[in-house]
């Protein structure tokens, strides 16, 4: 009698095997091998949905944790109504989050440069990689400044390493260290983190 588990569509199968072996194992150590015997299937239907495993592997970032690319993307097409102050607070929230998910899953990698390359060799290859984030977020800043709601003179580039970089080193910190909790809830982190980053971006005459 089939399971629940083996009558899911054989592509979220393969996304929720490798998501538990990049969490149990790690990115280094996990292979497409593994992530079929996982999923239940044979290493061939893998890569009838996924060309590699790197494509796997940002299937995992984008769909299984905190929606950090999916946000800034729709900052991109509508900023909303709420302000620059909402919505940097809102990414701030979830780069926390997505980082201190995903700096486990990829540390592996870090150990072994010739896999490392390898891997965001073929990211890059999808148009992927870490720095899409910042990319992202730059874009939604200068637009933002492009209609007046920040001052003329504001650096995105800046405003957006500072912002995630913020982000990623709270998790490389506290995160990674076991027993050593932040000193402040991520909610707490990232209002201040924004109304400090925002005295060097909004407009002398008013708000965002």
């Amino acid at each position: 009698m089939p399971t629940p588990e083996s009558t899911r569509p054989t592509r979220e199968r393969i996304v929720d095997a490798a998501e538990h072996l990049l969490r149990t194992t790690g990115l280094a150590r996990t292979t497409t091998k593994e992530i079929a015997r996982e999923a239940g299937c044979s290493e061939a239907a893998l890569y009838k949905h996924y060309r590699s495993k790197e494509e796997i592997f940002v299937r995992v970032l984008r769909d299984r944790l905190p929606r950090l690319n999916p946000l800034l993307d729709e900052l991109g097409r509508d900023p909303g109504t709420l302000g620059v102050a909402h919505n940097l607070t809102l990414v701030a929230e979830h780069a926390v989050r997505f980082y201190r998910q995903s700096l486990p899953l990829a540390a592996s990698l870090f150990a072994e440069p010739a896999l490392k390359k390898r891997h965001f060799e073929g990211v890059r290859e999808l148009g992927q990689g870490p720095h899409i984030p910042l990319v992202a977020l730059a874009r939604y800043l200068r637009a933002e400044r492009d209609r007046g709601a920040l001052r003329p003179d504001a650096d995105p580039d800046a405003a957006a390493a500072l912002l995630l970089g913020a982000c990623s080193q709270r998790a490389f910190v506290y995160d990674a260290e076991e027993g050593m909790p932040p000193p402040r809830s991520t909610e707490e982190f990232a209002a201040d983190l924004v109304r400090t980053l925002l005295h060097g971006l909004l407009p002398d005459t008013g708000p965002s």
